[in-house]
């Protein structure tokens, strides 16, 4: 009983400095979750009696991942309208696909020499989560902006969070059934297994979202609806890793169903699912900083700025390259690369990955979070000197 209260202690804790921060980021005009992350990275350093200050066990860690996972995957598949892609979103798609590609090729050669990344894998994981920027960073900076810049941006943000989020487990499907070993015949070897992991992974979300949308079509209730949105989202995923799919799949095509379905009172229930994953926030960017230990030195910081610098020039030539076609200046392209903004997106990935005990996953998660901090700072400095950028009235820029 007296480590339950303890465990809920910490919890409240952590939840207050969550309020508390986002009160002070108003006042300062700064992002929150850079608060919230800085002040995680500074709880993890504090020791008491050879030991953390706030601990909580690696069951509790696991099950707060999966949950926060299954929700920001759901809510940002859901808000992708198959009706509405046009000229405009196919070339924010193209951006999308360029971008994962230049990273996967280009990031993953960068990053493996210059931290010496033992497996592959790793280093593509890495360069998959880098391939995207947050909806609600950006849509929360963007919202009073009146500008085909952010639209794009704003677009881009939420085209590539299921790709962001899907792809890193995908990987590390790749890793285990091939076990580290990118050879032809072990690919064609376990190239059936892994097809059935895509099966079993659409082809559950498919059918409980069909199962669950049917009965929410003609009725809704303010408590029950919402409360069915969350069991199927949860459900999908269990069932699909209890038969041997991709959870995080099946998650992924149910959340794509219900955006692409009609299913009443349906921004009501999109609304609550963000509010819903939004309320972990908090807990997720503090945790981050509790259980990635990334080092305080030097030659760390140096290396990964480098590797970040190297970050920015492909974003740059990926939006060169597929922008060809549209009407864009030099300084619009510059604006758009340094916004790249991480957010709750990639810091539920790397949440669920730190609790997986993978060998030479740490200092994946410490870039991870080093190229968090950095978009973020950057992005916020970038956005306030948006009119030098982007010439062209527009109402003031919300930061925060």
């Amino acid at each position: 009983m007296a480590a339950v209260l303890l465990f809920l202690t910490y919890l409240g804790i952590i939840l207050l400095i969550g309020l508390l921060t986002s009160i002070l980021s108003n006042k300062l005009k700064i992002p929150h979750i850079l608060l919230l992350l800085l002040i995680g990275i500074a709880l993890g350093k504090i020791k008491y009696k050879e030991g953390p200050l706030i601990f909580f066990p690696e069951l509790f860690l696991t099950g707060i991942s999966i949950l926060a996972l299954v929700m920001i995957v759901f809510d940002a598949a859901s808000r992708f309208k198959l009706r509405k892609l046009d000229y405009f979103s196919l070339h924010t798609l193209w951006l999308s696909i360029i971008f994962l590609v230049f990273n996967l090729v280009f990031l993953t050669f960068f990053t493996t020499i210059i931290f010496d990344i033992k497996t592959i894998f790793l280093a593509f994981m890495f360069a998959a989560l880098m391939s995207g920027t947050d909806p609600g960073a950006v849509l929360s900076m963007l919202k009073n902006a009146n500008h085909r810049v952010f639209d794009f941006l704003k677009f881009e943000a939420l085209l590539n969070t299921p790709l962001v989020v899907l792809l890193p487990f995908l990987i590390l499907d790749l890793k285990r059934t091939l076990k580290d070993q990118i050879l032809a015949s072990t690919f064609i070897d376990q190239f059936v297994p892994l097809l059935q992991q895509f099966i079993v992974g659409i082809g559950t979300g498919v059918l409980i979202g069909l199962v669950m949308f049917k009965f929410m079509k003609k009725q809704y209730s303010m408590v029950l609806s919402p409360l069915a949105v969350i069991t199927s989202a949860l459900l999908a995923y269990t069932i699909a890793e209890n038969l041997h799919g991709n959870g995080v799949l099946a998650v992924t095509s149910m959340g794509i169903l219900f955006g692409n379905v009609y299913v009443k009172q349906k921004f009501q229930l999109q609304e609550f699912s963000t509010v819903f994953s939004s309320s972990l926030e908090i807990l997720v960017f503090v945790l981050i900083g509790l259980i990635v230990n990334i080092p305080l030195t030097i030659e760390f910081f140096l290396k990964s700025a480098l590797l970040f610098a190297l970050y920015l020039f492909i974003r740059f030539f990926s939006i060169v390259f597929s922008l060809r076609g549209m009407n864009f200046g030099l300084k619009e392209k510059i604006f758009m690369s340094l916004n790249a903004q991480k957010g709750i997106a990639v810091a539920v990935v790397i949440f669920s990955l730190a609790n997986l005990g993978i060998d030479g996953m740490s200092t994946i998660l410490n870039l991870v979070l080093a190229f968090m901090l950095y978009s973020i700072i950057l992005s916020a400095f970038i956005l306030r000197a948006s009119e030098f950028f982007i010439k062209t009235e527009t109402k003031k820029i919300n930061h925060l």
